[in-house]
């Protein structure tokens, strides 16, 4: 597994600094918008989603390091593989892999919260997933991504509303009348009669 200072291209001693001036250079290089309709998007998104991982990774990691020094960078890496690991699962769709080492995984961060929210979107559970992928957008705003997960929930959802709303209100024999009520009101005004009466 690729090593998340290699992704960077910076140096295991960086600091939080110079992992975000990384970050930044990669992300305009790199981010998928800037590729519109050109074959190599979706190899940018690809690479995107790494840099992502690294840089969440990353500065996490340096956070952690300052406030507990008793959690070395073999855990870091141990985790970030994990996280890597449990992409695989699900994909695989073994979702009761993944859920299990998710949940043995103590770094929550913006990559946890989405992967969280992947394997509660499997489930079905709907609500929760909308959650942790909400979590993880607030942790990393700028992942194109977790946005990307988000807008298309977001997009399914008030589909879901919509023709929920449409068909409860378009069915009934009461409201086919109503219509064609308004319809003669309004062709009435206009000196026509669209339903002519005894």
């Amino acid at each position: 597994m690729t090593d998340p200072y290699k992704i960077l291209g910076i140096k295991e001693t960086a600091t939080d600094e110079e992992i975000k001036l990384a970050y930044r250079e990669l992300a305009k290089k790199y981010h998928p918008d800037q590729y519109g309709n050109n074959p190599l998007k979706d190899l940018a998104e690809d690479k995107m989603r790494e840099i992502n991982e690294a840089y969440n990774y990353l500065l996490k990691d340096s956070k952690n390091n300052s406030s507990n020094q008793n959690y070395s960078n073999e855990n870091y890496h141990s985790e970030y593989n994990n996280l890597s690991e449990i992409r695989m699962y699900i994909q695989r769709g073994d979702i009761r892999s993944a859920e299990s080492a998710l949940n043995n995984i103590k770094v929550r961060n913006g990559e946890w919260n989405y992967l969280m929210g992947m394997v509660h979107l499997k489930k079905g559970w709907n609500d929760s997933a909308f959650n942790y992928i909400s979590i993880a957008c607030r942790l990393d705003p700028n992942n194109f991504e977790y946005r990307q997960a988000l807008n298309m929930m977001n997009n399914s959802t008030t589909g879901y509303r919509q023709s929920y709303g449409n068909s409860s209100s378009n069915g009934g024999a009461c409201d086919i009348c109503l219509k064609l009520w308004c319809l003669d009101t309004m062709c009435e005004c206009f000196g026509g009669d669209c339903i002519p009466c005894c």
